[in-house]
């Protein structure tokens, strides 16, 4: 199906303590370039997360954020942004969420991998990059960002080139998918569509499940 994107950066990192505002938090979003590293359906090795409560699994292997957006936050915040700022392990070109649909299943050199989830950002974005407000402006515009699970391992390369394999279903992008979790867009009938997509990740799935049920009694 043709060449998709490409990597502009590739990071890991594991855990460390950081002291934000005067409090410590083990953290895995600073993570530094590397030019290659094997990626496991459970990992990418020397990759680490520090709340496993409320991230990393299966579903979560490889953080990507697309590059074209860090020049909007440059002029939103009026300063250099740098990579990788949102904590991302690739940050790509040619591939922003509303190019990037739930399913669809890429090759990044050996590694095949499916896309299951936009992110749900957390504060840490804020603290890190020192802009109280850059969370809310992430979930405002919807660039979260997103996730994917392993299909084969492989070793991935800074320099590999981002294929799309196959598209499972066309009618969820991850902008879509953003805009129905986290602004309540076409209500029941998003949450429902999200629900029909066997390949989204199992954390979004019981989530919405239970946004799905809140709503339903509100209305109710």
């Amino acid at each position: 199906m043709g060449i998709t994107g490409k990597i502009v950066s590739f990071q890991i990192g594991r855990p460390q303590l950081r002291v934000f505002s005067g409090a410590q938090f083990n953290t895995g979003i600073n993570k530094q370039k590397v030019k290659t590293a094997f990626v496991t359906k459970a990992e990418i090795e020397g990759d680490g997360i520090g709340n496993k409560k409320h991230h990393g699994g299966p579903d979560r292997v490889i953080c990507f954020y697309p590059y074209e957006h860090y020049e909007m936050w440059e002029k939103r915040f009026g300063k250099r942004i740098s990579i990788p700022a949102f904590g991302e392990n690739l940050t790509v070109s040619g591939m922003k969420e509303e190019q990037v649909y739930i399913g669809d299943i890429f090759r990044i050199g050996e590694c095949i991998t499916q896309i299951t989830q936009g992110r749900i950002p957390c504060a840490m974005i804020s603290h890190f990059n020192n802009e109280t407000g850059f969370l809310k402006e992430v979930i405002e515009t919807s660039y979260t960002g997103y996730f994917a699970r392993v299909l084969e391992e492989g070793q991935v390369r800074e320099d590999d080139s981002i294929e799309l394999v196959q598209r499972v279903q066309n009618h969820v992008s991850v902008l879509s998918a953003n805009e129905i979790y986290f602004h309540n867009k076409e209500g029941l009938i998003g949450l429902d569509r999200l629900l029909t997509i066997d390949e989204l990740g199992i954390v979004w799935k019981t989530k919405i499940m239970r946004k799905r049920a809140a709503l339903l009694e509100t209305e109710g």
